[in-house]
């Protein structure tokens, strides 16, 4: 058996310029960390004593006896990408909600690969595992999907991912003081509503000609985010004001990023002293994250009394091997 453990991840500048759709022809940059919140899948080869040959579990269960009759997308797609020919038993379980916007779809897709290449003792990098994923997902599912998910929940930490048609760079970023007051200001929640990512995120890549000077706009906003991590002497009241630049035009990058509650849910936020909040991910639904004074973590708690909260800090492993009986 192999089990690995895979973060998810939060966004915080940049998002809609990893899509390859933009970044071929104009770059993009995304600034993001990977969380202490994860996906856990474990695999193994089945014994040949079942009437099927793949037996999956994960919000629901399957027992089949072709990878074509795989409802899964990326069990299916990953387990033909990786020409895995034994006989599979993967179970998924994991800390947060899919479709929240943490990027739990990539974690799942590079925590199985791991696993998989695990098995098969193969020496994976963390950039194979990103960019393996990226492949499977836009090229074998043929999902509407960025490219900063796979890198995060591979490498771990917190990074500024650079995107270009030749390459994609992940540069960790190791200005220790001001990553630390970013940790202590992360106030997390969840909307009380999932949503699918597909249909905002294809829409807004329909979109692109369309909205260029937005997508252009993000990547000035992004940059000098990326000089504010080094430089600033309050990084939190900097970040929150690029944040606050950032939140109203990804809003104009599809109608369906934003609602009344998630409008709702932002009002409250800021009324109770955050400086900044946006959602997460595509929009619509999900997490929605806030920069705040540490000190008024209380207070926020109270106000959103009626809703779930997440503590969070940084991840800074990214997806990993956790359990290897072939080892013991």
């Amino acid at each position: 058996m192999i089990v690995s453990r895979t973060p998810f991840r939060i966004s915080f500048f940049g998002g809609g310029t990893d899509f390859p759709q933009w970044y071929f022809k104009n770059g993009g940059k995304v600034i993001s960390t990977a969380i202490n919140k994860y996906c856990y899948i474990s695999a193994r080869i089945l014994p040949p004593f079942f009437k099927y040959n793949y037996r999956l579990r994960y919000f629901k269960d399957e027992h089949v006896s072709k990878i074509d009759q795989i409802k899964h997308p990326s069990i299916r797609e990953t387990i033909k990408y990786k020409k895995f020919k034994n006989n599979l038993e993967i179970v998924h379980n994991a800390d947060l909600p899919a479709q929240s916007g943490l990027g739990a779809s990539s974690s799942f897709t590079v925590g199985l690969l791991n696993c998989l290449g695990a098995i098969n003792n193969e020496l994976i990098s963390k950039k194979s595992l990103a960019m393996q994923a990226i492949d499977i997902e836009q090229n074998k599912i043929k999902e509407h999907v960025g490219s900063q998910d796979q890198m995060t929940a591979a490498f771990g930490g917190f990074n500024v991912i650079n995107f270009n048609s030749d390459f994609i760079e992940v540069k960790p970023v190791n200005s220790k003081k001001n990553i630390e007051k970013l940790e202590k200001s992360i106030f997390l929640i969840f909307t009380g509503f999932q949503r699918s990512a597909q249909k905002i995120e294809k829409q807004k890549i329909k979109k692109i000609s369309y909205k260029e000077s937005y997508y252009k706009e993000i990547q000035k906003i992004t940059d000098r985010a990326e000089e504010k991590i080094y430089y600033s002497k309050n990084i939190v009241d900097d970040f929150s004001e690029l944040m606050n630049e950032y939140w109203w035009y990804k809003k104009k990058l599809s109608e369906e990023v934003a609602n009344s509650k998630i409008n709702q849910i932002y009002k409250i936020g800021i009324k109770n002293g955050a400086y900044a909040g946006k959602i997460t991910g595509a929009g619509g639904g999900g997490f929605m994250v806030f920069f705040i004074d540490n000190k008024k973590r209380k207070v926020l708690e109270e106000a959103f009394k009626n809703y779930i909260t997440v503590p969070v800090s940084f991840d800074k492993i990214g997806s990993q091997i956790i359990y290897n009986q072939e080892l013991r």
